[in-house]
């Protein structure tokens, strides 16, 4: 624990905490709308587990450092191109992200019928459907976190207390996210674009394209702030 002492790596610490807790937005935002799904009482329980098993897996991919450098290996060639585990999880990924959040963007639109099942039986499928995706998108959440947190720190307690403490303050914001997402539609069909939008992004770094993170975070946050300045503008009209 001799890196506490050290500036340097505090400075990592603070810097890579940071950079975690952005990167779990998109997380955070998939687990709050996967869990609005479910029945009022399941929803914190969903949202809890979510987390805690992307804290689990964080810390479990951090563990195995060396069969993350593996994962960037070649597995296969296509018209080319080399493609890796990692390529492989990423486009998976992607791919479930857009289907997703074209599915979720469709409902809250056109709306959609409940199945003729009991209630029970649609909750309990429901919760088990929610968290199927919700450790779906963990995993590949996780792995880009890790591989962030590889190349930015050198000492694997640096690198894990950053995860821990971007996880803790994910769980305690995950209730305020969810309700402030799931209460106001347009602020919702926002976070269903982010979605989207990182999707794309992770099939595109699969397929080689690399978007650097520093632009799809400053396109959300320019659209968060839009969307601000709307709710004020609704809110003062509706004052008059």
């Amino acid at each position: 624990m001799t890196w506490m002492l050290d500036p340097n790596a505090l400075a990592a610490l603070l810097t890579l905490t940071a950079l975690e807790i952005v990167l779990g937005i998109d997380n955070l935002i998939f687990i709050a709308i996967t869990a609005d799904k479910l029945p009022k009482h399941q929803q914190a329980l969903a949202r809890n587990i979510g987390l805690s098993l992307a804290l689990i897996m964080r810390l479990g991919l951090l563990a195995s450092i060396a069969w993350i450098v593996g994962l960037k290996a070649t597995v296969f060639e296509f018209y080319g191109k080399g493609f890796s585990w990692r390529d492989i999880i990423l486009i998976g990924g992607g791919l479930f992200l857009l289907y997703k959040g074209t599915v979720e963007i469709h409902e809250l639109i056109e709306g959609h019928e409940p199945e003729e099942k009991s209630v029970g039986a649609i909750a309990q499928t429901s919760f088990a459907k929610a968290i199927a995706s919700i450790l779906l998108l963990d995993i590949v959440f996780s792995l880009d976190s890790v591989i962030t947190a590889v190349g930015m720190a050198d000492d694997i307690w640096v690198m894990s207390t950053a995860v821990i403490i971007a996880v803790i303050v994910m769980l305690v914001a995950n209730g305020p996210v969810s309700r402030f997402v799931n209460k106001h539609p347009t602020v919702k069909m926002l976070a269903l674009s982010f979605l989207i939008l990182i999707g794309m992004v992770l099939v595109a770094d699969g397929f080689g394209f690399h978007v650097p993170k520093g632009f799809v975070y400053v396109a959300i946050a320019f659209s968060i702030g839009v969307e601000a300045l709307n709710m004020m503008a609704r809110r003062k009209g509706r004052g008059h």
